[in-house]
């Protein structure tokens, strides 16, 4: 087991809102993306990205609703 396992991930959800959001556009600095796989929970990305995608998918849902009835 190496000493890395045990250290918790200090990374605010706001950074990992970031992160997730910057992943959408598939536009990152690769420094920036080492910081946040060295500072942000792996899970906690996940959720974030899964919140994302309803939240993306429930907007093209209504655009797309709001577009035929106009």
């Amino acid at each position: 087991m190496s000493s890395e396992s045990g250290v918790a991930r200090k990374g605010s959800l706001w950074q990992t809102v970031k992160a997730v959001g910057w992943s959408f556009f598939g536009v990152r600095k690769r420094s920036g993306f080492q910081d946040d796989l060295a500072r942000l929970n792996p899970l906690h990305i996940i959720a974030v990205a899964f919140v994302a995608v309803a939240l993306f998918v429930t907007a093209l849902v209504l655009l797309v609703r709001w577009v035929a009835t106009a």
